[in-house]
């Protein structure tokens, strides 16, 4: 329960509601006290001296008819239409005005009465002021149109003004007193059909004026709205309005970091809004960067600085809106993520606050407990701006310093005193600032300082002097690999080829890099990997703000190219992947095969076209992002080798499947698609595709089937071909696909040897063939590899059947002996042929005890007892089929537990070797040997010669 009012505040209530009642009284308007009217009426002048002097100057308002207004729950936008704005244009502005005020005192009662929220009272405002635009313009569009007719295309094409709101507008978040920012544009040049033509840039230059005059014009009854049209292009010194193309040109050639902040938030408001969405999508390659975009940290960092300075100078310091901890921090934050990450991500290209604020946060760019702070930080402090500009009518973000106007903000926010509200904002605004500091400068960024033995060894480099005596007393050994690398690196052509103010980043950021390698595990390395980096990336600025900007991505990425050379060519190929290393985000990864595939499908709807060459590019930027990232958190220890091999093949059978679906999708563009239900072809994943179990440089081994029954029929485009040709082009467009070099990278290495009749064979068979092939030609090593094998991709109906054909093929009786003894002798031949093992070093994969022993003899066991257990055929990956026989009693649980934890740990150790671009061959060590000791005592007890 709050205590009561001071005396001084009662006093204010009780005289005002007296006058309010002798004004109606005096007018005849019956002011009547049901349902609580006296006691809204009185807690609304509490909170506004604007609510006190619309009524007392409308009394009217007051009435049975007002109130019901002020109960109404529709916005200004349901009543704007019964607004009849008179031929002249006095009448015009006061109606405006009057309009103005009773919706403005309708937003306030229900404010401080508790019918709206904050999200509704800021929507409401913005609603009533897109009504007064559209109202104005109208009237401006027929006054204008009268005396010079319509504005017309050179087609003669009807041409309208496009009003584009900035700012809280733009964002539908409007602040009770703000001001209007608006940018006035229009399609096209011509000229009006009028008896007096105007040319289009006239035209609409005097079509703007007179609707800013309508809103902005002082009479004796106020103003409408604050119109600010300074966001135009050159500002005040600009045209009012400009075309389309005009706007187009200002913003390739003289746009600003500043001017990319002000456009997340731009909407059309009034006039032609078809028109302005048009405008807003040519204008988004400037706001939002098809590459990750760093660079918007420096124009963050200008505009800060700006407003530093008029805080600084006009004294704001408690301003809401622009003091350290204020609203405009906090838009910062969000906006700063949607400009660095909105051209690849259009869920963040949302405008107001709160939505974009739940869309990084739903991204994973701001963390859950962030979100949550700075928007209960934003609620609180949009609130209390909104109080105090209701109170006075006021366009201010400052706080009042007399006692009663405090007490009446508190109250009026449910708070006792003043005292409780200033320290709930101290609270929330500690917050934004540390926040903010972190954002703007994170662990010291570009202040971090640097020891001047690094700044003098790139400065040396610079001159072309490197001393490797020095290099080698840093770390660096030998010291004359490091002086070549750096002493190349100014004298490469990108380098050479990089803007004054880009030079002016790389040498700031070199002593940083040099002094991140120094500190790594493997100095050398590490500095000649990042000096291959730096000049594959000299030319994209946004990557060196990167490291300039970010010290924990310096940290990061000096550590990743120490450990992982594998990892560090993938960067250095794909600069791309820098954002990763900063932001691995393992916990946002989609890690199971459905999410993957519907990350995919939210990936390639984000591009403008859809066409393969364009999809295809971003599959591989997908694809690399995923398992670069699946990389990171395997290097970090964050992820076993047994997950992340399945978590690899989850991949790869999603960018199959989407490569698959858009092989179809461009051959039915092509010669349609034949007859029947589904696509009628299906792609089989068999090794360690099938056997989740890939590595980061493995191969797929894919086998194409199609439905035979089709392969007479004739596809239904304009350019028909039988089935048998459509399902060979469909094959080879997906290999081919999966194997192309893009830009962005390959895809992956396709072998389909495992085909039937391998090389020989056709590249796709029918159901048919393949069944029968299975059934009555394939050898025992095809059944091992069939085993493994899955469908991936296609089709799911033939997909299903192909599992048919899986299952009766692989439990047919077989003879125990028979089978271990075939099994034994392809082991011992492949051993024969592949193994790389010697007297110091051992072959994770083929040598004696290795993964492949393992591998052989599960698949053995199954082969043997299929028959008597098929639920064993439910499995194709090593991990689960060793539970698998386990369970059935093919395997006692110790054999179990041993050939589990010695199949994770030679897993784990070959997925090293690829991340440190080594052959999957370790030192034999007594650890190692005992493992694979391990191995060849449980495949001997089991019956399996791999000797």
């Amino acid at each position: 329960m709050i205590a009561p009012e001071s005396p001084a505040l009662r006093a204010l209530i009780d005289d005002r509601y007296a006058e309010l009642a002798a004004r109606c009284r005096a007018a005849g308007i019956a002011l009547h006290d049901d349902a609580g009217v006296a006691e809204r009426i009185r807690r609304t002048l509490a909170a506004s001296d604007f609510a006190f002097e619309a009524w007392r100057r409308q009394p009217q308002l007051l009435a049975p008819a007002g109130l019901e207004r002020l109960r109404a729950a529709g916005d200004a936008g349901v009543r704007v239409g019964a607004l009849a704005l008179p031929e002249d244009e006095a009448t015009t502005l006061a109606a405006l005005r009057r309009f103005r005020q009773a919706e403005a005192l309708r937003l306030v009662f229900r404010d401080v009465n508790g019918l709206d929220d904050l999200a509704e009272t800021l929507s409401a405002t913005s609603v009533l002021y897109e009504a007064l635009l559209g109202a104005a313009l109208g009237w401006s569009e027929r006054a204008l149109g009268a005396r010079y007719g319509q504005a017309r295309n050179n087609e003669g094409a009807l041409q309208r003004l496009v009003v584009i709101g900035f700012g809280k507008l733009g964002g539908a978040e409007l602040n009770f007193s703000s001001d209007i920012d608006l940018v006035l544009a229009y399609p096209q040049g011509g000229h009006s059909d009028g008896a007096r033509p105007l040319d289009n840039s006239e035209y609409f230059v005097r079509l703007g004026r007179q609707l800013v005059r309508l809103l902005n014009e002082p009479t004796d009854e106020g103003i409408c709205a604050r119109v600010d049209l300074r966001l135009r292009p050159f500002g005040n010194a600009g045209r009012l309005a400009l075309s389309f193309a005009a706007m187009e040109q200002y913003y390739q050639v003289e746009g600003r970091d500043w001017e990319r902040y002000a456009w997340i938030k731009a909407r059309p408001v009034a006039g032609d809004r078809a028109a302005g969405k048009q405008l807003q999508e040519l204008l988004r390659p400037f706001v939002y960067r098809k590459y990750l975009d760093y660079t918007a940290f420096a124009g963050l960092r200008e505009m800060k600085a700006l407003i530093d300075a008029e805080v600084a100078r006009k004294d704001l310091a408690d301003n809401l809106k622009l003091g350290p901890g204020g609203i405009r921090e906090i838009e910062f934050i969000v906006q700063l993520e949607q400009l660095i990450r909105g051209g690849r991500e259009p869920s963040l290209r949302v405008r107001g606050l709160l939505p974009a604020l739940a869309a990084c946060e739903a991204r994973g760019h701001i963390g859950a407990a962030r979100a949550k702070a700075l928007r209960e930080a934003y609620r609180c402090l949009r609130r209390v701006e909104n109080r105090v500009q209701m109170l006075r009518d006021a366009q201010t973000h400052d706080i009042p310093d007399d006692a009663l106007s405090r007490e009446r903000i508190a109250r009026g926010l449910g708070h006792e005193h003043w005292e409780a509200l200033e320290a709930e904002l101290a609270h929330h605004r500690g917050i934004v600032s540390e926040e903010f500091a972190s954002v703007l400068m994170p662990a010291s960024g570009r202040a971090a300082r640097v020891a001047v033995a690094d700044t003098t060894l790139w400065r040396q480099a610079c001159d072309g002097t490197p001393e490797p005596g020095a290099l080698e007393a840093a770390g660096f050994v030998p010291g004359i690999e490091a002086a070549e690398a750096l002493a190349k690196l100014p004298q490469a052509a990108s380098v050479r080829a990089m803007s004054p103010r880009s030079r002016e980043r790389l040498d700031r950021l070199m002593p940083h890099l040099i002094a991140a390698a120094r500190a790594s595990a493997a100095p050398l390395p590490c500095l000649l990997r990042l000096c291959r980096l730096v000049q594959a990336v000299a030319r994209r600025s946004a990557y060196l703000a990167l490291l300039e900007e970010q010290p924990a991505a310096r940290a990061r990425l000096a550590r990743l190219f120490a450990d992982s050379a594998f990892l560090a060519e993938r960067v250095i190929a794909q600069p791309l992947l820098l954002d990763d290393v900063l932001d691995p985000r393992i916990d946002q990864l989609p890690l199971k095969r459905a999410d993957i595939s519907a990350e995919i499908s939210r990936v390639l709807a984000t591009l403008d076209e859809r066409e393969a060459e364009a999809e295809l590019e971003r599959i591989n930027e997908f694809k690399a992002s995923i398992a670069f990232r699946l990389g990171l958190a395997f290097n970090d220890g964050r992820a076993d080798a047994v997950s992340t091999a399945r978590r690899l093949a989850a991949l790869a059978g999603s960018v199959v499947e989407a490569v698959t679906a858009l092989a179809e999708r461009e051959l039915a563009a092509q010669h349609g698609r034949l007859p029947g239900e589904g696509s009628g072809f299906a792609v089989l994943g068999y090794g360690s595709l099938g056997g989740e179990e890939l590595g980061f440089a493995s191969d797929l081994d894919l086998v194409f089937v199609f439905d035979g029954a089709r392969t007479q029929l004739t596809s239904d485009g304009g350019r028909p071909i039988d089935g048998a040709r459509w399902y060979q082009r469909l094959a080879q467009r997906v290999m081919n696909w999966l194997t192309l070099l893009t830009r962005a990278g390959r895809l992956y290495e396709v072998d389909t040897r495992l085909r039937p009749d391998g090389s020989k064979g056709l590249l796709v068979s029918s159901l048919e063939a393949f069944d029968a092939y299975q059934r009555s030609r394939a050898w025992t090593w095809e059944h091992q590899a069939l085993l493994r094998a899955r469908a991936v991709a296609g089709d799911a109906a033939l997909g299903q059947a192909l599992g048919e054909v899986r299952r009766e093929v692989l439990a047919v009786p077989r003879e125990r002996t028979a089978v271990l003894a075939e099994v034994g002798q392809m082991r011992q031949r492949w051993r024969a042929e592949r193994d790389r093992s010697d007297a110091a070093r051992f072959d994770l994969k083929q040598g004696q005890g290795g993964l492949l022993d393992i591998e052989f003899a599960l698949q053995g066991l199954v082969l043997a007892h299929a028959a008597a257990h098929p639920q064993l055929l439910a499995q194709t990956a090593n991990a689960s089929l060793i539970e698998a026989c386990r369970r059935v009693g093919l395997l006692e649980d110790g054999q179990a537990a041993s050939l589990a934890r010695v199949h994770a740990d030679l897993l784990e150790r070959a997925l090293a070797c690829t991340l440190d671009l080594r052959p999957r061959i370790a030192p034999r060590e007594p650890a190692l040997e005992a493992l694979c000791a391990e191995v060849r005592a449980v495949t001997a007890a089991l019956g399996f010669d791999f000797a």
